[in-house]
């Protein structure tokens, strides 16, 4: 008798975990979490119901309500599989449990009387000649069950075939020594697949939410490239001194971040997502230009002192592009990310940039990359007003510029690095 109460116990405790999970887990709408529990209740009951049977503790006068009992048992055991068929999203299967549940409990009742499926006698439980049609009402069950988890698998674009076998096994592994052995253990191993049967679920539900979420976020990123090339293009085709300007400062910052990365410095900033952002958002860091005249950003020649005031003011003017354009837009982290690079990517290490005059590593990391390289594509570029140095020329500039307009420890990576900035690879994207 220890045997058959324990095995109710594992049941039990089984169904109430799954139900505890089910009622907890924000995955399901209400209608799954009913399915659900009631898949769970619907067990428990019949596994009380079978050690109520074969407890050991029975007296011939409880015969009429175990009968009662034994017949809602084998009416409701084959139902478990359109109960969790429910559960799983598949239509109209409360009327197909209503009809198959009604069904074999009119078969129950009428047979009930004639000892054809089973009797009570002053000994107790007993089967009929004819139990082979509670059988076959749970293997009808079964199969359903499997077809359920097929055809949900498919409804997912993929099956677990793995996990359908192993309920199969589960499942065969209650029937056999009920039928066979008179060991009645079908009910934890019920208990024990329906366990399964939800995790399989629950697993197809989560991979489906993840590729959603995974379409999503690849439908979000190209939408903030396209937004951002846009903006870049727009100040291209405004400042058309600049020439590919734009493609050129993006491989020297990523090149930069990416040797500081492998020579250790700034390893706590600098990884493979600060070095994504930093290439995504390098072509913005003059959109603030976009605000400037055209007479002052297109002048041939050298500015007058009230022109070069007026164009610095594309620093602050870019951020403030940034923010207004991108919010809401693009994760405000991310933007902030790209309004530091366009408000001080004009900062010196010495304090005596613009706009805000910030000193030392008050300048976002992000800006100090792209100072330096800002100024080194437009040493070795040739504008309206210069011709370009040639590449030594401006490896020695930015060497003197070491710790008054550059950050000492970019400079020394730059400069370790030499051959790396010699052919920009530019993207035709």
């Amino acid at each position: 008798m220890a045997y058959y109460i324990s095995v109710t116990v594992i049941a039990l405790i089984l169904m109430v975990a799954m139900s505890i999970h089910v009622l907890t887990y924000s995955g399901f709408n209400k209608s799954q979490k009913k399915w659900f529990v009631a898949t769970f209740s619907a067990i428990s009951f019949c596994a009380l119901a079978e050690l109520a049977l074969h407890c050991g503790y029975y007296h011939h006068s409880l015969k009429i309500p175990l009968s009662i009992l034994t017949v809602l048992q084998f009416a409701l055991a084959p139902c478990f599989a359109m109960l969790f068929a429910g559960a799983l999203g598949l239509n109209y299967q409360f009327k197909i449990f209503l009809i198959t549940f009604g069904s074999f409990l009119l078969l129950g009742t009428v047979c009930a009387p004639f000892k054809l499926v089973f009797y009570f006698d002053d000994d107790g439980y007993h089967r009929g000649p004819y139990f082979l049609i509670y059988v076959s009402t749970y293997i009808a069950g079964l199969l359903y069950n499997i077809g359920a988890l097929f055809i949900v698998g498919k409804k997912f674009n993929h099956r677990d075939i793995a996990t359908i076998i192993m309920v199969l096994v589960v499942l065969v592994a209650g029937i056999i020594p009920m039928t066979l052995f008179e060991l009645h253990i079908a009910y934890v191993s019920v208990a024990v697949s329906a366990s399964l049967c939800y995790i399989f679920y629950n697993d197809l539900v989560q991979e489906d939410t993840k590729s959603e979420l995974v379409e999503k976020s690849n439908a979000i990123s190209k939408m903030q490239t396209q937004i951002i090339t846009r903006l870049a293009n727009l100040i291209e085709s405004r400042d058309t001194e600049t020439g590919h300007h734009v493609a050129r400062t993006s491989y020297y910052v990523k090149t930069l971040a990416q040797d500081a990365l492998k020579d250790g410095v700034y390893s706590d900033i600098i990884t493979p997502e600060f070095i994504n952002t930093l290439v995504a958002l390098a072509p913005l860091h003059d959109v603030g230009k976009i605000l400037i005249s055209d007479k002052i950003l297109l002048k041939p020649g050298k500015l007058t002192e009230d022109e070069f005031e007026e164009i610095k003011k594309h620093a602050s003017l870019g951020g403030q592009v940034i923010n207004e354009v991108l919010d809401g837009v693009i994760d405000k982290q991310y933007t902030q990310f790209g309004a530091d690079i366009a408000t001080y990517h004009h900062e010196k290490w010495d304090g005596s940039g613009y706009p805000e005059g910030l000193k030392g590593e008050e300048i976002p990391l992000s800006a100090r990359i792209m100072a330096l390289a800002d100024v080194f594509d437009a040493l070795v570029s040739k504008r309206c007003y210069k011709e370009p140095y040639s590449i030594e020329e401006a490896f020695d500039i930015i060497r003197k510029e070491e710790g008054s307009h550059f950050d000492p420890k970019l400079v020394s990576v730059f400069l370790s690095h030499k051959d790396h900035y010699l052919n920009p690879v530019i993207s035709e994207d």
